[in-house]
C-alpha cells in the first residue's frame, strides 16, 4: 500500500490510540458521575437546612484539584495533598472544633480512608467498589456507591430515632396512666391487658413505619 502512495495507519498505534481515548472517556464519565452525585448530595443538604452544618473535603489529590472540585460542588472547605495520617490529624482538628452535640460524619471510598472512617463519629463507606478495609471500619455502608444517598441515610436515621422515642413515650405514658388508675381502684383487668398487649401492638404498628423510609435507598448499618 505504501508503494501505491496510500497511507496506512499502523494497527498497533490505532489500537493504542483507541484504548487511550476509551480510557479518557471512561475517566470523564466517572468524574461527571461523581460530580453529579456530589451536586445532588449538596443540593439535598441545602434543601434540608444546612444551618450549623459544614461540608469539608479531604483528599490526597493536588490542592488545585481539591479547590476546583470544592468550588464546583459548593463545598465549604477543601484540603488537598493529604496522606492518610494527615487526614486523621485534620479530622481530629475538626472534631475538636465541633460543638458538644455536634457529630462528624466522614464519607470515604478508599483504603486510605479506613483510619478516618474509624475515627469519625459516623463513618460512611461505599460498598460497591470500596475496599474491604474501608467497609470494615465504617458504621454505614452505601451499597450503590452513590454519595447522594448520604442525606437520605441521615433522614432515615433521624426519623427512625423519632419513631423509637414515640414508642417509648407511648409505652411509659399508657402504663403510667393505668398504674395510677389501678392505685386509685379505677382500673379494670381489661385496662391492664391494654396496657400490656395493646401498647405492644401499637408500638409494633408504629415501628412498621420505618419500612417505608427510603425504600429506594440501599444501606447497610453495622452494629
Amino acid at each position: 500500500m505504501d508503494m501505491l502512495g496510500i497511507p496506512v495507519e499502523d494497527p498497533g498505534e490505532a489500537a493504542t490510540g483507541r484504548s487511550r481515548r476509551g480510557r479518557q472517556r471512561i475517566q470523564r464519565l466517572y468524574r461527571n458521575s461523581r460530580r453529579y452525585q456530589g451536586r445532588r448530595s449538596q443540593s439535598h443538604k441545602r434543601d434540608e437546612g444546612s444551618k450549623g452544618k459544614k461540608a469539608v473535603m479531604l483528599t490526597g489529590d493536588a490542592e488545585s484539584v481539591a479547590e476546583s472540585v470544592a468550588m464546583s460542588l459548593g463545598i465549604d472547605e477543601a484540603y488537598g495533598g493529604l496522606l492518610p495520617a494527615d487526614k486523621v490529624q485534620k479530622v481530629e482538628e475538626l472534631m475538636a472544633g465541633k460543638s458538644a452535640k455536634g457529630k462528624l460524619i466522614f464519607v470515604g471510598d478508599g483504603i486510605n480512608d479506613a483510619l478516618v472512617l474509624a475515627r469519625a463519629d459516623v463513618g460512611i463507606a461505599m460498598g460497591g467498589l470500596g475496599p474491604d478495609a474501608a467497609i470494615e471500619a465504617a458504621d454505614v455502608v452505601i451499597m450503590t456507591d452513590e454519595p447522594s444517598k448520604v442525606p437520605a441515610a441521615i433522614k432515615i436515621a433521624k426519623r427512625t430515632l423519632a419513631i423509637a422515642k414515640q414508642n417509648i413515650a407511648i409505652a411509659l405514658g399508657v402504663k403510667g396512666a393505668v398504674l395510677a388508675l389501678g392505685a386509685l381502684g379505677m382500673a379494670t383487668m381489661w385496662a391492664a391487658v391494654f396496657a400490656d398487649v395493646g401498647v405492644t401492638l401499637i408500638a409494633i404498628l408504629n415501628a412498621m413505619r420505618t419500612q417505608v423510609l427510603g425504600s429506594d435507598t440501599v444501606l447497610t448499618v453495622k452494629g
